[in-house]
């Protein structure tokens, strides 16, 4: 064997040995989160907004501890998506008050200003003690950031942010909901913190394996 193919067989070898770490994580990854245990497979699957991304919902409520807490995990993750996955926030609601609060999201996204009054609404009910439970009060909170009452009030009051509220009240049962905070990935799989998923970082993992699993179906249905 001359010199030039020794040093191209030894390349060859070279790189079937780098890629067997990959390969062994990729296989551990596929191993580490199994439906049951660490997901659920929703019963029918939801249709997503963009079939062409992969669909990534946060179903919260702006008065739980949990989703408080978990607010500066999902800002971090968000800001670190890829162009293909489509991060979607998701108000649940089981009760009057909690429907409250989907409203005051959906104005909010109505009237453009949700990056400006989202972090203060969870600020006003879980450290102030402000449970925002009327129109005057959540008024109150809007127009402290530079929201006008009349501005609030249409929004707030509008034919099209109290559809969205019972639309997403409608789709409570189809994507599962039964806590906050919850994700589900591309309509089809609901992760839930529980007694295999300890931390709401190890629900991002999930999220984020989920999302590589339909990020691969995805890329093999355009094949």
């Amino acid at each position: 064997m001359n010199r030039g193919r020794m040093i191209r067989r030894t390349l060859q070898i070279l790189s079937l040995i780098a890629l067997l770490p990959l390969a062994y994580s990729s296989h551990a990854q596929i191993e580490r989160f199994v439906a049951g245990p660490h997901y659920t497979e929703l019963r029918a699957p939801v249709n997503t907004n963009d079939a062409s991304k992969v669909e990534v919902i946060e179903a919260f409520w702006y008065g739980c501890s949990h989703c408080f807490r978990f607010e500066p995990l999902i800002v971090n993750w968000e800001n670190n998506i890829p162009d293909d996955v489509d991060f979607v926030r998701f108000p649940a609601m089981w009760n009057g008050l909690m429907k409250v609060h989907a409203q005051i999201y959906y104005a909010a996204e109505a009237l453009d200003a949700l990056d400006v009054v989202h972090e203060h609404v969870y600020n006003a009910i879980n450290i102030e003690g402000n449970r925002l439970q009327n129109e005057r009060q959540i008024g109150a909170l809007f127009a402290k950031y530079g929201v006008s009452e009349a501005d609030f009030e249409a929004a707030f009051n509008s034919f099209s942010v109290r559809t969205k509220v019972n639309q997403a009240e409608q789709r409570m049962e189809d994507y599962e909901i039964r806590s906050t905070p919850n994700m589900i990935v591309n309509g089809k799989y609901l992760i839930t913190t529980g007694e295999n998923v300890r931390t709401q970082q190890e629900m991002l993992e999930v999220v984020d394996f989920l999302v590589e699993k339909e990020r691969q179906t995805l890329r093999s249905s355009g094949d």
